[in-house]
């Protein structure tokens, strides 16, 4: 049961997802008027690793926050990777009906706030500590799931959205300046950074691998990444729209009054996975990810 809390929610997420991103709006137009299938090779979440106190204690607000969720939805950790460079680390989960279920997998990073200059991990914490304290723990909401409570999924819907208070517009400015990854999750917390077309499960001719989707997008006025990452050797091949920007609340610094101002959200990213030769020398589809890969596709959020 608790699978189908996982496809109602990511059904929620998507329909969010697309009103924000239209550039996914127009992949799912151009693959269904070519009587192709949309399918989601994964989703991806950004947070940051971090403690706040809480009622139940503290708690840290990384990876394994989403992570709890995922786990209690079934999935299980498949692989991490870490940026050192951008004080970035990445974990995934796949769930064990994967193919199956057609469920997606999850790919969960985080900011490591701690490896940040003092003043700026400062200024991150300032702003995070106005979490609702609601949101400080998915406990209970993991305990229905682990009941497979079926109508949970709108509820759980809410912790993929910003939970603490609009940050101050110069702490936007000045987290931006160290890590643009920082500077986004703090103004939109835990919404999507974005869905995957599987390109394997498109199931059209017109658009028979990710180079013809990719051109398909642009000749259809998508701003698309210059390169598609990765190769047929390494078994995936990725590439992304560029992200829109979008108009966020922040606190004017003055008064504290809300303004809005524009920044980046989420782009559509689209992959397409090859055949591999495994450790035991078998070929098998390659269902990992690809750390340089990832890193490009993290800069797509830069302003």
């Amino acid at each position: 049961m608790n699978t189908e809390i996982a496809i109602h929610l990511y059904s929620l997420l998507w329909q969010k997802y697309i009103a924000r991103v239209n550039y996914a709006r127009t992949y799912e137009q151009m693959i269904t008027n070519a009587g192709g299938t949309v399918a989601n090779d994964h989703i991806a979440f950004r947070s940051l690793r971090l403690l706040v106190d809480s009622p139940p204690g503290q708690i840290n607000l990384g990876v394994d926050y989403i992570g709890q969720i995922a786990e209690s939805l079934g999935y299980v950790v498949a692989g991490e990777y870490t940026f050192a460079a951008t004080h970035l680390y990445a974990r995934y989960y796949r769930h064990p009906q994967q193919a199956k279920l057609d469920l997606p997998k999850l790919f969960i990073s985080e900011l490591i706030v701690d490896e940040l200059p003092a003043n700026i991990a400062q200024l991150i914490y300032q702003t995070v500590a106005s979490i609702s304290h609601e949101l400080t723990s998915p406990r209970t909401l993991i305990k229905q799931c682990e009941q497979n409570d079926s109508s949970l999924a709108p509820q759980l819907q809410q912790i993929f959205t910003r939970p603490w208070q609009p940050p101050r517009r110069s702490v936007v400015e000045a987290v931006n300046q160290v890590s643009q990854y920082g500077a986004w999750v703090l103004l939109h917390g835990y919404a999507v950074n974005h869905f995957t077309g599987y390109v394997n499960r498109q199931n059209t001719p017109k658009y028979p691998d990710i180079d013809t989707t990719a051109r398909g997008l642009a000749n259809l006025g998508v701003p698309m990444k210059a390169e598609i990452e990765g190769d047929i050797t390494c078994g995936l091949r990725q590439t992304a729209t560029q992200a829109v920007t979008e108009m966020v609340t922040v606190l004017n610094d003055s008064n504290s009054t809300e303004i809005q101002i524009p920044w980046t959200y989420a782009y559509y990213e689209i992959a397409q996975r090859y055949i591999v030769e495994t450790e035991l020398g078998k070929p098998a589809l390659f269902d990992a990810f690809l750390g340089q890969n990832a890193q490009q596709l993290f800069e797509i959020t830069r302003r």
